[in-house]
Parts: C-alpha cells; structure tokens; sequence
C-alpha cells in the first residue's frame, strides 16, 4: 500500500518544471560546506555533529554542481538490520514547495530498496506540516517518542508555531 502511494507521488513529480536535476553524495571532507542548509532542517549544530558523519549526505542540484544551483540536502543513516534514517533533510527557503524536497525523498527511498532495506524511518515533531508532507510522500505514522526535543536540545524548538516536545516518527515499510 506504501508503496504504491510512493510511486504514484514519484510519477506526479517526474512530470515538473525540473528538466535537469542532479542528486550527489557528498564527501566527508566536503560535509561541513552544507551545515548552513542544514541548520534550516536541524536547527542545533551540535545534533547535526551526532549523525553527519555517520551518514550519508546528498545534494540536489537544479542545473548543475554549482553552489547558485543548490536546491536541498539530506543525511541519510544506515540503523543496522535493514533500518535505515533520514535524519535531516532541508529546501532552501526560496525553493520550498516546488518539489525538491519531494525528489530528494524519492531518491532515498529508491536507493533504500536497492540496498535491500527493511524500513526507511524519518521522526519530526508532532502535529506539523513536515508530518502530512511525510504522509504525501508514502510514510506511515510509526511511533512517538515522548519528550524528545525537551531531552535533547538545550533550547525550546518551535515549528509552526508549536512549541515542539515530542518526535512523530514516520515509516515506510519494503
């Protein structure tokens, strides 16, 4: 069922106004270069710290390799067992909702079932857009981790207004 929600979003997007797109892993050396996009997905410097290196970073170009044509990033995790995390993944603010982060997704969860993943899970606070953005693109409500933003960073997060305490996490199964 997933599944097939995910694809008939991918088909929805491949159609768009991005004839050229061009998703790269990035470095280790080179991670550090994103921490300004990243911050806009991750507002603390010192959680980005706890996953960047142990994951993978991807960049999603418009036209090409240039810095001008960066449109998002994500870190995707590798959990062990066939779990695997998005942990982070950021649209510059001038291109949000004109698909991108929606690409970057598919890609990762296309590159998820070729690494023969079990699940792909992503957490975000509760209540929010970022929550039905998940959804749109095929993820499933999984389980809440109570007082997570509280725990783990030394300042209120707020989104949307919302004065974030708990993690939504999201789900799709392979």
């Amino acid at each position: 069922m997933h599944e097939e929600k995910v694809k008939q979003a991918q088909e929805k997007t491949a159609i768009g106004r991005h004839a050229f797109i061009r998703i790269s892993e990035i470095s280790e050396e080179d991670k550090v270069k994103f921490l300004p996009l990243l911050l806009l997905g991750d507002e603390s410097e010192a959680m980005i710290k706890r996953y960047i290196h142990r994951g993978r970073l991807f960049a999603l170009y418009e036209h090409n390799d240039a810095a001008s044509d960066l449109r998002a990033v994500c870190v995707l995790t590798n959990e062990g067992d066939g779990l695997f995390e998005i942990k982070n993944l950021a649209v510059a603010p001038e291109h949000q909702r004109c698909g991108f982060g929606r690409r970057m997704v598919f890609f990762v969860v296309d590159l998820c079932r070729q690494a023969g993943a079990k699940t792909l899970f992503v957490g975000t606070g509760r209540d929010t857009q970022v929550v039905s953005f998940y959804e749109k693109c095929g993820f499933a409500k999984s389980h809440i981790v109570d007082g997570f933003f509280e725990a783990n960073y030394d300042h209120p997060i707020i989104e949307d207004g919302i004065c974030l305490k708990d993690m939504q996490y999201l789900r799709i199964d392979f």
